[in-house]
């Protein structure tokens, strides 16, 4: 009706391909031992019965990997 809704379409089949990869990555490393987060440079706080975690070099990565992914399929 507006022209633009070949363009969402297929933007939502790009983002339900991207996440149905990412399902399989999770499970594939679960099976394989791998473990996500937790890299060297993850900030882990432990006092008594409180933790704290902030995975930042795992956020940096994962912002890396994207901006590289998605600035292919901008092209």
């Amino acid at each position: 009706m507006f022209g633009w809704g070949s363009e969402i379409g297929k933007f939502l089949i790009l983002l339900g391909f991207l996440l149905i990869g990412i399902g399989v990555i999770f499970l594939l490393g679960d099976k394989l031992g791998l473990r996500f987060g937790g890299l060297p440079g993850d900030i882990v706080y432990k006092k008594g019965n409180f933790t704290f975690y902030f995975p930042w070099v795992t956020c940096l990565i994962i912002s890396i990997v994207l901006t590289l992914i998605l600035s292919i399929f901008r092209r």
